[in-house]
């Protein structure tokens, strides 16, 4: 099928194979430009087929560091199976360090199933969902909280009408090792990269690895581990390739449960946001969820904020400057696991 890109990489072929994806965008600098973004595949025999992708948002930095350390460290010979590796799926976001790209303002995790023939975003959705995605068994879309979002570190998976994919889903989620996760319930028509894989007919795995537009020895640790756990999981490989600490067992994995605006509290004019409480933190209806200042008013007092719902706080804005419409904090439910 057709997808408006083009593709170097042989997927039948054995070995190693580094390159670029290319997009052509005629730009006013370059009108035969390409969007050439970086892409590694590895076969060696019958096993597995894991595809890794980081970047889609491109302020999102945990999964594209340790992916493209994974590109460096991974050797052919140690694989079975097949390993492709996309650290910079959106390219241009990630090099404007921009959550969304700057030729066309697409969110690449928002823009599936994609358009042969569209902007370079739904060039690039449509190659993913409909060429890259069925050539794999498993993909995982690592993200962050981005520039301006703190998130606790969680796995995620969409929930799928196909109940063997579904368990599959679950197992390998639990199999990497964060200590909450979310099934997401977005439907058959999600135009997010889960919602394509679902659709595709592969197992999807997400999840936020960190975020405020930074990395943290903790976060990309917990990042190695997880691609780690994945890759021996699933018998990829038979150790550790990116953590620099033997890995554990996992411990109890806590399910969350994200699908009401009231478990968000979103700012409804122009202040600067002060949370009152940590990320993790266990919270009920009524507590003090932070404070809301008016910079331009000084003598008002601050607006006290209290969380609608009982939950684990889950995330929080990091810019203090806010504007109506912006999330300022969120709890998640936990549920039955």
């Amino acid at each position: 099928m057709h997808s408006g890109l083009v593709n170097p990489i042989d997927f039948s072929r054995e070995g190693r194979q580094a390159g670029h994806l290319a997009i052509p965008y005629s730009i006013d600098r370059s009108p035969y430009y390409q969007i050439r973004i970086p892409v590694l595949r590895l076969k060696n025999g019958e096993g597995p087929s894991l595809l890794l992708m980081a970047g889609n948002h491109g302020d999102e930095y945990e999964g594209e560091l340790q992916l493209g350390r994974l590109m460096r460290l991974l050797d052919v010979a140690e694989i079975r199976g097949a390993i492709t590796i996309l650290p910079m799926a959106n390219l241009p976001a990630v090099m404007a360090a921009k959550r969304c790209s700057p030729f066309d303002g697409g969110n690449l995790n928002r823009a599936f199933p994609g358009d042969p023939t569209g902007s370079p975003t739904a060039r690039m959705a449509h190659f993913l969902e409909h060429e890259l995605f069925p050539r794999h068994d498993v993909v995982l879309d690592l993200h962050s909280g981005g520039t301006s979002m703190a998130h606790l570190p969680c796995t995620l998976i969409e929930r799928q009408a196909d109940a063997a994919r579904f368990e599959r889903s679950v197992s390998l989620m639990r199999a990497m090792g964060a200590a909450h996760a979310f099934i997401a319930d977005n439907g058959p028509t999600a135009p997010t990269s889960m919602g394509a894989a679902a659709r595709a007919g592969t197992v999807g795995l997400s999840g936020e690895f960190g975020g405020g537009g930074t990395v943290t020895p903790e976060t990309m640790a917990f990042t190695a581990a997880a691609i780690d756990r994945l890759l021996v999981t699933l018998g990829i490989v038979e150790r550790p390739v990116l953590s620099r600490v033997p890995l554990t067992e996992p411990g109890p994995l806590q399910l969350l449960s994200l699908s009401r605006h009231s478990q968000g509290i979103y700012a409804n004019h122009r202040g600067w946001f002060e949370p009152a409480v940590a990320l993790g933190a266990t919270v009920s209806a009524d507590d003090l969820a932070g404070w809301y200042h008016d910079l331009e008013r000084l003598d008002q007092p601050e607006e006290e904020l209290r969380f609608a719902e009982s939950g684990i706080v889950i995330s929080h804005r990091l810019h203090c400057d806010s504007q109506a419409g912006d999330c300022l904090i969120q709890v998640a439910e936990p549920i039955a696991s």
